[in-house]
């Protein structure tokens, strides 16, 4: 399946499971790779929370490096460094529970979702796993998440996806644009831009 190209920025409201905004500003690489700069504010329950995320792509979309901060309930700042460029490392440590992960997939976000998207370039009909290392927003736990994603029928032109992470319980169709960002994530994020 081929994209159109990334807009310079997208911005997602978030409700349901959370209340927030996120904006996110891509950029292109000469490499043919993209930067993803984003940030995500929100309240989840009785905590309020920050997130700021650098995500780096190869040409291919292969997450090569993130890097997430946040601020915690107690006003805490913490910084994350993901390096997947000689297997995940964790702020320059092994992370051999992330083997096999090839996305990284932030709880703070719905753009992360674009990412296996691309790379998986699936056709209908066509399903995939798509193990990523999940980060949560408030203490930056890093996580294996096992997903799975299935190209079904373009709705009203636009590519949908039946997405399952069952780690989670949570299985629906997640919609695009033609570009390849969400437009419709359930529970989590409309795009509003």
């Amino acid at each position: 399946m081929a994209f159109a190209p990334l807009p310079p920025r997208a911005a997602w409201r978030h409700g349901t499971a959370r209340e927030g905004f996120e904006v996110v500003w891509i950029t292109p690489t000469p490499a043919g790779g993209h930067v993803l700069a984003g940030h995500t504010v929100a309240v989840e329950g009785p905590e309020a929370w920050a997130v700021a995320y650098t995500i780096e792509v190869d040409a291919a979309w292969r997450t090569t490096a993130a890097a997430v901060r946040t601020r915690t309930p107690e006003g805490e700042e913490r910084h994350l460094r993901l390096d997947a460029t000689d297997g995940w490392r964790l702020d320059g440590h092994p992370a051999a529970h992330l083997a096999g992960c090839m996305d990284v997939d932030l709880e703070a976000s719905a753009c992360t979702n674009t990412l296996p998207i691309h790379r998986l370039a699936l056709a209908v009909g066509e399903e995939a796993e798509a193990p990523a290392a999940y980060v949560r927003a408030a203490d930056l736990a890093v996580e294996r998440l096992d997903q799975t994603y299935h190209r079904l029928p373009d709705e009203d032109g636009r590519p949908c996806f039946a997405y399952e992470a069952p780690r989670f319980a949570y299985a629906d169709v997640l919609t695009y644009d033609a570009s390849g960002l969400v437009v419709d994530y359930p529970g989590l994020a409309v795009r509003v831009e």
